[in-house]
């Protein structure tokens, strides 16, 4: 998918880019499968801020997209659409049996293609099958952590996985973030990677577009008071006066390792890479 541009009419359309739309074939969602979706503005069920930058927006309404489509269903691609609560965006199916449904669109899906799911489905992109049945070296999206738990892994846009190799029950995938991790051959996976790759390249322009996508403003800590973040305080052009940067809370904001212990570190062969090449 291309970029495109705009005539620099004022300062900020100079740069501004937008997703080339050439691939949505319809601004129409199916009623159906849309919710309402209240906007939190980056608080938990207490009331409390626990994201930070979020707020106002355009009002949305979620797709009820379908990560974990059941086994032996053969579908046909009836539109591709936007999405606009990821950076994917998504496919209007209909199934044999008449019963629609979203799922993630993937790189070079059209209307009118066939997808199959289940370990019988042909090796092309788009099926959907358990791990144990796809070559190794395919490249894949939309990963199960358990079996039978619907997609979790590599879902945003232009994102794809790697499958390594195949050892007992469990396989080796490489993720988008450079980490080799284990997961059963159970689970199950789409062929292929996900569309929409140049959303990585897109420019906002300005700042009214970003608060249109629910981000507020931004605040550097060195611009506060020593008060209010450990960045703030000194006079003129002076650093932090810190060895690191730190958060609002005083922890280390580079190279502190925040992953759940929730995730088996036994599953994880080689952990990914931060900015400074250095493992974490």
């Amino acid at each position: 998918m291309a970029i495109q541009t705009y005539k620099p009419t004022t300062p900020s359309r100079r740069g501004m880019t937008t997703a080339d739309k050439s691939e949505i074939t319809t601004k129409l969602s199916k009623k159906t499968l849309l919710i309402s979706k209240k906007r939190i503005s980056g608080r938990n069920a207490q009331g409390k801020i626990t994201i930070r930058h979020r707020g106002g927006g355009a009002k949305r309404f979620y797709r009820l997209v379908d990560f974990k489509l059941l086994d032996g269903t053969k579908a046909t691609i009836k539109t591709i659409e936007y999405d606009p609560n990821r950076s994917a965006n998504i496919a209007l199916i209909e199934t044999e049996n008449n019963k629609l449904a979203y799922i993630l669109a993937g790189s070079g899906m059209k209307v009118g293609r066939k997808i199959s799911v289940g370990k019988d489905a042909e090796i092309k992109k788009g099926n959907r099958l358990p791990i144990k049945a796809i070559p190794v070296g395919s490249l894949i999206y939309n990963i199960e952590l358990h079996p039978g738990g619907g997609g979790k892994v590599a879902r945003g846009a232009g994102t794809k996985a790697q499958l390594m190799a195949k050892e007992d029950k469990y396989c080796q995938i490489k993720l988008p973030s450079g980490e080799i991790r284990l997961f059963l051959q159970e689970c199950m996976a789409t062929l292929g990677s996900v569309g929409n790759e140049a959303h990585q390249n897109i420019k906002y322009g300005n700042a009214g577009r970003r608060r249109h996508m629910g981000w507020r403003p931004t605040v550097r800590g060195k611009a506060m008071n020593p008060v209010d973040h450990p960045h703030g305080g000194g006079e003129g052009g002076n650093d932090i006066g810190l060895p690191s940067p730190m958060t609002p809370w005083g922890k280390p904001a580079l190279g502190l390792r925040t992953r759940k212990r929730k995730i088996k570190n036994k599953l994880i062969i080689r952990r990914r890479k931060n900015e400074r090449g250095s493992s974490r």
